[in-house]
């Protein structure tokens, strides 16, 4: 490794230490290295940055603003970005190369962006567009994270590269996301989105990143005739570079096959390889077609297909009432693993491909990746398209949602100019519907069901198992289909079951929260069932008037409640529901309220108790109340590092607040003198 590349990674471990010692300090009030230690390491990134004259994006040193734009200005590339012509054939490859030397690297999913560079500084970064024109990024590129800003070289540099979002990234994103119609759908739509932004605040939350593919020009710099030290050039100012391997024509089978095997496993999104020659001079010779350059070639992986029998379709319904269709057939083995299973989209695409249960389909992996199906060989077209709900029952209706959509699971296929058709399913009370119901009551602080995840449910509520929340305690019921599906097996059973059992025994707070009552949290709950004495009968028959009695709650929270009880069905479902559980008591009157009208922050590790959750709860059950900020209004801070410098305990002490270790805080609360001071 070069003087200047053991720089960079220096530069990178030091950037990465600081941040996280910043997001300790900032967010979660730990300290996790001194103020001395830290200014050390700041001062070391600095220095190295002035040596080396590149400063990151994601460096401590610098900060970036946030800027919102009207609009993206357009602008003319000074040349076509040309396609490149394709080959899904290694043969193809090496007869390319020839008696050349070729680099092969990632052909990466995302979005193509013209980076340029003047004075060392990033000035300009332009979309691909429509390869002629293409839509001004400047401010987004700036807070790409890994892009320099500042490099050492003082001349005009132009660069294309490609923004990406990694899988880990855009399943994150995706998951914070409720509306499953609304989830993006690869990432590459998801980086597409992302980086023409008109605020580019929303961009930094994506965590976007650039890799450097080609160079077009660096003033000044002989790369002797060599596309590779163009590539080992860039890395030493700061870039990261698509991977790539320099091969001849007889080396190309292998390392294709290298390639093959890392993006089984690969993070960031590939459609396949790029293949392009070594030699600057003899490419630029080649010149070029109408539509293609002729020193460079797309390699796009050779799908493998296998013919099976279609078993069956699953109709999946979701939170959206949307419904949709999942291929069964018989097992294969695709790209080194066992696939039984394909989502077919929509109904649209049900009757493009003429599905019938046995007929003979050929499905594949598409980027080696995504199990689809590639074609029906029988088309017997005998699917029927279900009348109602297979959650609920209720009736369903085809809807044309207005889109054009590409048959991504039939290769032959063009795009439709009639809307594409959806299931839907029309009861408003399907319980596919209520996804996050269901999430919110096995959730911990409700029947704290360990192994019930919120994708696990909705497969559950769509095999039809789940119509109420009692229903969860006859899971066991369907053992052996739930064995049978994708993710499931026999010790994940068990221990769902044996989880399901242990939630038996609940406590009515936990109950009363994890019904979903509108505007009813943890801490409403726990009021609710203190004011009535843990007494479930009258907390159902309670009014507005009563409700509203309890200090906190108000008029709103009161209606909720006394709406929630008012509605039969709720009324049936929680009958139903108690028939299951086995409800703790509690002492009447609950725990004495000795902290009421009193306001706690808590900050830092516990050692009194499980958690601080479980410190929270102690606070609540006598009357205290807990918040995550320090205001004027709090009375105490607890932590255990009384004498730490964290934000929290400066805070305090400009507003002099207490701070009180847990011990403190436990003789405190036994003491009735709390109320008093």
């Amino acid at each position: 490794m070069s003087g200047v590349n053991q720089k960079l990674e220096r530069m990178k471990e030091l950037s990465a230490r600081l941040r996280e010692a910043s997001r300790a300090y900032y967010q979660e009030d730990t300290e996790i290295m001194s103020n001395l230690e830290y200014d050390r390491l700041y001062d070391e990134l600095l220095a190295l940055e002035k040596e080396t004259g590149i400063v990151m994006a994601d460096s401590p040193t610098v900060t970036v603003g946030y800027e919102a734009q009207d609009s993206l200005p357009k602008e003319r590339h000074e040349s076509p970005m040309l396609s490149l012509d394709k080959t899904k054939s290694p043969e193809d490859l090496s007869a390319f190369a020839g008696t050349h030397e070729i680099l092969l690297s990632w052909k990466l999913d995302g979005l193509t962006v013209v980076l340029t560079y003047r004075d060392g500084t990033l000035v300009k970064a332009v979309t691909r567009g429509n390869g002629e024109i293409g839509e001004v990024v400047t401010n987004n590129a700036r807070v790409f994270q890994n892009i320099p800003l500042r490099i050492s070289y003082r001349g005009e540099l132009v660069i294309r590269g490609e923004a990406i979002i990694t899988y880990p990234e855009f399943e994150r994103i995706n998951e914070e996301i409720s509306d499953a119609e609304a989830r993006y759908k690869n990432p590459r739509n998801l980086c597409s989105g992302s980086v023409r932004q008109l605020n580019n605040e929303i961009t930094a939350q994506r965590h976007v990143r650039f890799y450097a593919f080609a160079l077009v020009r660096a003033e000044g710099i002989d790369f002797e005739n060599s596309r590779s030290a163009q590539m080992e050039w860039l890395a030493a100012q700061g870039f990261e570079t698509v991977e790539y391997k320099k091969v001849t024509a007889s080396q190309v089978p292998e390392t294709v096959a290298y390639f093959a095997e890392k993006i089984q496993h690969y993070e960031i999104p590939s459609d396949g390889l790029v293949a392009i020659y070594e030699d600057i001079s003899y490419g630029q010779s080649l010149g070029r077609t109408a539509k293609f350059p002729r020193d460079s070639i797309a390699f796009k992986w050779q799908d493998e297909t296998r013919e099976t029998r279609l078993v069956g379709i699953e109709w999946s319904p979701s939170r959206t009432g949307l419904i949709n269709p999942v291929a069964l057939f018989e097992p294969v083995e695709l790209e080194g693993s066992t696939v039984s299973r394909a989502s077919v989209h929509n109904v649209s695409i049900v009757k493009a491909l003429k599905l019938g249960i046995g007929d003979r389909i050929t499905v594949y992996k598409a980027n080696m990746i995504i199990p689809q199906i590639a074609e029906n060989l029988t088309g017997s077209g005998t699917i029927e398209i279900p009348g109602f709900c297979p959650a609920c029952g209720g009736p369903t209706e085809i809807r044309r949602n207005g889109e054009r959509e590409t048959k991504r699971n039939t290769k032959d296929a063009s795009p439709e100019d009639d809307a594409v058709e959806t299931l839907y399913c029309t009861n408003e009370r399907c319980s596919a519907k209520k996804i996050k119901l269901y999430t919110l009551f096995v959730s911990r602080d409700a029947l704290n069901i360990e192994g019930l995840s919120e994708a696990t449910l909705e497969k559950l509520i769509g095999r039809g198992f789940l119509y109420t929340f009692a229903d969860i305690f006859h899971l066991s019921d369907h053992r052996d289909e739930i064995v049978e599906m994708e993710g499931f097996g026999e010790k994940s059973c068990e221990n769902m079951t044996r989880n399901i059992e242990k939630a038996r025994s609940t406590t009515l707070p936990r109950l009363l929260y994890g019904l979903g009552i509108p505007n009813i949290g943890v801490a409403n709950a726990k009021l609710i069932c203190r004011f009535f004495d843990y007494d479930l009968a009258r907390i159902r028959a309670a009014s507005v008037e009563e409700l509203s009695q309890i200090e906190g709650l108000g008029d709103v929270i009161a209606a909720s409640v006394v709406d929630y009880f008012a509605d039969a069905q709720n009324q049936e479902t929680l009958e139903r529901l108690l028939t299951e559980l086995q409800i703790e008591r509690e002492p009447a009157g609950g725990a004495a309220q000795i902290l009421a009208g009193k306001t706690f922050v808590v900050t830092g590790s516990v050692e009194q108790f499980a958690n601080r959750n479980e410190l929270k709860a102690f606070i609540e059950e006598r009357g205290g109340k807990v918040t995550g900020s320090i205001t004027k209004k709090t009375d105490y801070l607890i932590n255990n590092d009384t004498t730490s410098s964290s934000a929290k305990n400066r805070k305090a002490k400009e507003l002099g607040i207490p701070i009180l270790s847990e011990e403190d805080f436990l003789a405190l609360s036994r003491s009735a003198d709390i109320t008093e001071e």
